[in-house]
């Protein structure tokens, strides 16, 4: 069985409500399971979450809701990777037997149902890799960063290379915050998804990883141009 789950806690502190906040028109959360059922990849699509309020909102865009996530595993602290083996291990108690599991990040409203099966391909095509996720290019040389210490002054993160020119670094990339794609067993037993995946590329300006109100804005000015075809999704 192919899976999907989408977690959407409660309680967001910086976005209060995040997960089931309006966004352009409909609940944020509503992007993530749309783009899963459109898809066409999953047998399931369920939200693991602690909040009625969210599991009434994933029921009525179609996605199921079997169980509420404990509060253990529903704080700041939570990662990812807990939150979907909590997810699988109650799939099987309820009898179903996943292989393929997609974790699909609630605020992603910029996410393309095309990219999560162009991920399937990349895993499927990789023979190395156990998970699929996409990345984006840093806008600017990860290697010129600079730290500003409490007056502000400024120091190169990495000296060695701050009269190298930017055209002679190598390009940096960073997690786009959508979705991760892999296989039961890795799900169970490889926590680090970063240490072993394959990333898979999308513009830079479609990678809004949504946690304070400036990330919102900036999604909906993006999610609007594309509504109106004045940006290019490719």
């Amino acid at each position: 069985m192919r899976l999907c789950i989408i977690p959407a806690r409660g309680g967001s502190k910086r976005i209060p409500k995040k997960n089931i906040r309006d966004f352009c028109g409909k609940p944020v959360l509503a992007y993530a399971i749309e783009a899963a059922k459109k898809s066409q990849l999953f047998d399931k699509v369920i939200v693991s979450s602690d909040d009625s309020n969210i599991v009434s909102i994933a029921k009525e865009f179609g996605a199921e809701t079997p169980f509420i996530r404990p509060s253990e595993i529903a704080d700041d602290h939570s990662g990812t990777v807990p939150v979907i083996a909590h997810a699988i291990r109650e799939t099987e108690t309820a009898g179903e037997a996943p292989d393929l599991v997609c974790c699909v990040y609630p605020c992603a409203p910029l996410i393309q149902y095309q990219e999560l099966c162009r991920g399937l391909e990349l895993l499927e095509s990789s023979g190395q890799s156990k998970f699929s996720f996409p990345v984006a290019e840093f806008p600017s040389s990860v290697q010129r960063a600079i730290s500003l210490d409490e007056k502000a002054l400024t120091k190169s993160l990495y000296p060695e290379y701050q009269l190298t020119r930017t055209q002679d670094l190598a390009p940096a990339f960073y997690d786009a915050g959508q979705f991760y794609l892999g296989y039961r067993e890795d799900w169970l037993n490889f926590p680090q998804i970063h240490s072993y995946g394959i990333g898979l590329v999308i513009p830079s300006w479609r990678a809004v990883d949504i946690d304070t109100p400036d990330d919102w804005l900036r999604a909906e000015m993006a999610y609007r141009l594309i509504s109106e075809n004045l940006i290019n999704l490719k």
